[in-house]
């Protein structure tokens, strides 16, 4: 398909491409362009990226001069920025929302990572943050730890949608979902209809970078893909589980798996590695600029993922078998992922605090 657009291809394949990036340079103009030519149907942000945009340009300091001069405290003015920020997004994907009827369009904001072991908290401002932003297509993101798992139940329940972050493997993958299931059920018990959505957003390419020092070279950069494949196999499995077609048949929609941190960590490889080997229909990648602008370049999608994960799982008891306690990496994925969070929300509060000095002064 010599005239094809890679990222075109992809979205025929029936996977949703969304961004994960946000700034306001971003929202002037290119984010329409991805929009219309590049198939990017959704964006996604967290703390790390929001720290990146504040910190690198100038573009925020006008409205923080301003919320910091009506004496607001520093998390105040962040939720201030990126709400901004984050309802204008959502307005420029209005029309993919309508379109898609509500399946694609969304935008995802991410309660504190301070709050991730937190669930009553969580809910709290969540619900907080989703009124505030008064739009049908913004997720809140939850982490999907322990004590997370009971939040998106009741955030479910309640009708927020829910992005949730932080899960590494199918366990982490399964545990989501039964929430979700579980908030579904109780809408219908309690005469409500099961009609909130959600993604589970699986964690990548953390995999590789943490496992292939210790892996031998046939098994270097293929534990990810096979996470991925291992975890889209247990999602085609429970979407055609009896259990999900009683909800289904009341009108509810998949909590649809999301491929997530699908930019390559090391150089040497093919930048669109993940997304070209995590192709699947009624999915999610979210992807990193880089990596969008790369496949989008030269990207090419040569087959899709069958639905019990095909060969690349095998890749998972030959990581098992070289002595890899698969279940411990994951968890300790899960809590160094939260530790980044919460430096990256560290970060990003005291440059909003320097920015208010700076300007004041």
């Amino acid at each position: 398909m010599p005239n094809a657009v890679p990222t075109a291809v992809l979205s025929m394949a029936g996977q949703s491409i969304w961004i994960d990036n946000i700034t306001r340079a971003m929202l002037g103009g290119q984010l329409q362009r991805f929009i219309a030519e590049w198939s990017v149907v959704g964006l996604t942000s967290n703390p790390t990226i929001f720290a990146k945009a504040i910190a690198g340009s100038k573009d925020y300091d006008t409205q923080v001069a301003e919320l910091a001069a009506k004496g607001m405290g520093d998390e105040e003015i962040f939720f201030e920025l990126a709400l901004a920020d984050l309802t204008r997004a959502c307005d420029l994907f209005a029309g993919v929302h309508a379109r898609t009827g509500g399946v694609d369009g969304w935008c995802s904001l991410e309660v504190s990572p301070l709050l991730a072991y937190d669930a009553a908290s969580t809910v709290a401002q969540a619900v907080a943050l989703h009124a505030r932003a008064n739009r049908p297509n913004l997720y809140i993101k939850v982490p999907g730890t322990k004590e997370g798992i009971p939040a998106i139940e009741e955030l479910t329940f309640r009708g927020i949608p829910v992005n949730v972050t932080l899960l590494f493997d199918t366990a982490h993958y399964q545990a989501a979902a039964e929430a979700y299931l579980r908030g579904l059920e109780r809408r219908v018990a309690a005469g409500k209809a099961p009609d909130t959505l959600g993604v589970a957003s699986l964690f990548i390419s953390r995999w590789d970078a943490t496992l292939d020092a210790k892996l031998p070279q046939a098994l270097r950069n293929r534990v990810g893909l096979a996470i991925g494949a291992d975890a889209h196999a247990a999602y085609v499995e429970l979407c055609s589980s009896p259990r999900w077609l009683a909800l289904q048949a009341k009108g509810a929609r998949p909590q649809r798996l999301l491929f997530a941190s699908t930019g390559t960590k090391d150089p040497a490889l093919p930048p669109s590695l993940y997304v070209e080997g995590l192709a699947a229909a009624n999915t999610v990648n979210t992807v990193p600029e880089a990596t969008l602008k790369a496949f989008h370049a030269s990207g090419r999608v040569t087959a899709v993922l069958p639905p019990d994960g095909g060969p690349l799982r095998a890749a998972l008891d030959a990581a098992h078998a070289a002595g890899i306690d698969l279940a411990g990496t994951a968890a300790a994925l899960q809590e160094q992922g939260a530790k980044a969070f919460v430096q990256s929300w560290n970060d990003l509060l005291k440059d909003i605090r320097a920015k208010s000095g700076a300007l004041a002064a």
